[in-house]
């Protein structure tokens, strides 16, 4: 439970907790050797590294076996795992896999409501804090879904924070919010408030001042990595292999080292 602790207490810093999403032990090590205090997966950039498409396609036994290995090659820093929405619409089976995730390591966890009931979100988060402690981050898609708009999407976003703080969540999530309905928001909700980086969201720092707790890249930056890997690749297979050696490519030796680095470090799962 320390990492729930430590995770619990990153989000009530004097700046924005900034998360870098992870898609697999490697990219995770990256993250924390740039400086990442805490790593989140990326659901959709997880579940494309496994072969499958992100919105609750991925198996059971791939996420396990992926968040086993996040969790081994950063046993230092906090991991939360995106969990969509569940993989199950049994509240009961969520809360075992939320349970698991404890078990194994993780800090806390990603519960999305997309186009559902928000009622069945909340129960849910009810089962999953009945089981264990892990922080629950509950993602409200009022905007990302488009369900509404202007004052509406503001008031729909606001009712369903409160609903799923009285469910027992640590945290609030609404990516894609308009950045003017950011301060009303966190205003109107006791939970730390999360948002999605993404074009013409204002700074980090006046984020906070609005009241913005937590900040996640979501799957940015593996959509940057496949981009990058494609175009080397598309080049290479036309006869140029300039781009494998391009100036933004982490050395061998130094990837090898960062690997051996974590993999020999005590309490890994």
């Amino acid at each position: 439970m320390e990492h729930v602790a430590t995770f619990r207490a990153l989000h009530a810093q004097t700046r924005v907790l900034v998360l870098p999403n992870a898609w697999d032990a490697a990219s995770a090590i990256l993250f924390v050797s740039a400086g990442a205090t805490a790593i989140a997966t990326t659901s959709a950039g997880l579940a494309w590294s496994c072969g499958f498409p992100d919105g609750d396609a991925l198996p059971r036994e791939a996420l396990l076996l992926a968040v086993a290995a996040i969790l081994r090659a950063c046993p230092s820093v906090p991991v939360s795992v995106d969990l969509e929405g569940g993989y199950s619409g049994d509240p009961g089976e969520v809360a075992i896999l939320a349970s698991q995730l404890a078990t194994m390591g993780a800090a806390g966890i990603n519960l999305e409501d997309g186009d559902g009931n928000p009622e069945l979100l909340a129960a849910k988060i009810e089962a999953v804090k009945r089981r264990t402690g892990i922080f629950v981050n509950a993602r409200a898609d009022v905007y990302l879904r488009e369900l509404a708009h202007g004052d509406d999407a503001v008031a729909e976003s606001v009712a369903r924070a409160k609903r799923y703080a009285l469910a027992g969540a640590d945290g609030i999530f609404v990516p894609g919010i308009a950045p003017e309905a950011i301060a009303t928001l966190a205003q109107a909700t006791p939970l730390p408030l999360a948002v999605l980086a993404e074009p013409g969201l204002p700074a980090f720092a006046e984020l906070y001042g609005l009241g913005v707790r937590r900040i996640s890249a979501g799957s940015g930056l593996a959509k940057l990595a496949y981009g990058d890997a494609r175009a080397a690749a598309t080049a290479f297979l036309g006869g140029e292999s300039a781009a494998l050696f391009s100036g933004g490519a982490v050395p061998y030796a130094e990837m090898n080292a960062l690997a051996a680095r974590h993999q020999s470090r005590p309490g890994s799962v």
